[in-house]
């Protein structure tokens, strides 16, 4: 059984760097058919996605947040670590890190979330 937990610290200042880590256990993160990947909620909007790294390592983000984001991993702790720079009160959500499985086009593994929030 795989499982991911989220952790980091959950209030962030305006203009600082979030960054928050997604141990994982059940499985290597460096298997080549998923991809780890973080999305988020903000209150009162849908999920939204921020990127992903690939089992080889390869990352992608998404267009809106590429400009201030970095997912790296650290493959002796099994775990994947979002940073996103410049922060905003915009960016506060909860945090989310899932496993994609590229055979099945779709997500099967959730970490429970984290609540972040960007204030002074």
């Amino acid at each position: 059984q795989v499982q991911l937990q989220e952790s980091g610290p959950g209030l962030v200042k305006p203009s600082q760097t979030l960054s928050l880590s997604c141990t994982v256990s059940g499985g290597p993160i460096t298997a080549n058919a998923y991809y780890w990947s973080w999305n988020r909620q903000p209150p009162g909007k849908g999920l939204e996605w921020i990127g992903y790294i690939g089992g080889r390592g390869s990352t992608f983000y998404s267009p809106s947040l590429r400009s201030r984001t970095s997912i790296s991993r650290d493959t002796s702790k099994n775990q994947f670590t979002l940073q996103l720079r410049s922060v905003t009160p915009e960016d506060t959500a909860v945090y989310y890190c899932a496993r994609y499985y590229s055979d099945w086009l779709a997500y099967d593994y959730w970490g429970q979330g984290t609540q972040v929030t960007v204030s002074s």
